[in-house]
């Protein structure tokens, strides 16, 4: 893992030299301020955490992450490029984790330029600064499977929009589990409903952002990072053969 640190700062540079990153950063970030002070009526609802915001991040994410893992691998579509990752001593594995922590700290940051919101919970003398830390840390870890979902979607296909589309398909799968648990809950045995509830990363993020931060969940998201991460690295390997 030597070099790992030299694919994360590349990756990162990657995206700080990309106007779509601004772009994406500040959809997300408008959309997140404007939907939960609007539609979710924050200001009438006197509540100590800023859960009419995160609550909304399952979906917004949809728009970011495409986005950012459509980035990922785009600079080694390039033949030469491709041909010299291939000679250098790198890993796979490398490639893969780097690329994601870089993917990652970019959500990281669109999160923390949500401050505002926090400083404005605890002028109005309403905030419960520990849930809303809960909370932060909930996001973190949803958008983190997303990206390495995204990841994995990277290592099939080299088109951009294809890369955007399956990955959308594939987050909005998961999102709309929660109706189709609606639509089963009196019609199929409780232990399928029960391994679809535990299978469903809405629900269990809906829990955390609650302030119900527990190992548990927070395991749940880690095991499909690293899940999906692994399935990248064997893929490459599988390629590259």
């Amino acid at each position: 893992m030597k070099l790992l640190p030299t694919i994360f700062k590349r990756q990162l540079i990657s995206y700080a030299s990309s106007p779509e990153t601004y772009l994406n950063v500040a959809v997300f970030l408008v959309l997140c301020t404007v939907l939960g002070l609007h539609t979710q009526h924050w200001m009438e609802r006197n509540s100590s955490d800023l859960q009419a915001f995160f609550e909304l991040h399952p979906w917004l994410y949809l728009l970011l992450i495409p986005t950012l893992s459509t980035q990922l691998w785009s600079d080694e579509h390039n033949a030469s490029f491709s041909n010299m990752m291939k000679i250098l001593p790198i890993t796979s594995a490398e490639r893969v984790i780097g690329k994601f922590m870089a993917a990652w700290v970019v959500c990281s940051i669109a999160l923390i330029l949500n401050f505002p919101i926090v400083i404005a919970a605890n002028y109005l003398g309403t905030a419960d600064n520990s849930i809303i830390a809960s909370q932060f840390i909930a996001s973190w870890l949803l958008a983190g499977s997303y990206l390495a979902v995204g990841s994995f979607v990277c290592v099939l296909t080299h088109q951009r929009i294809v890369i955007f589309l399956l990955t959308l398909g594939l987050l909005l799968t998961a999102s709309g589990l929660s109706s189709a648990l609606d639509a089963l809950e009196h019609q199929a045995p409780i232990w399928v409903i029960d391994s679809l509830i535990s299978l469903n990363p809405i629900l269990r993020f809906s829990t955390m952002d609650n302030g119900k931060l527990t190992l548990h969940d927070s395991a749940y998201f880690i095991s499909i990072i690293f899940f999906f991460l692994s399935a990248t690295t064997l893929t490459l390997n599988y390629k590259n053969r």
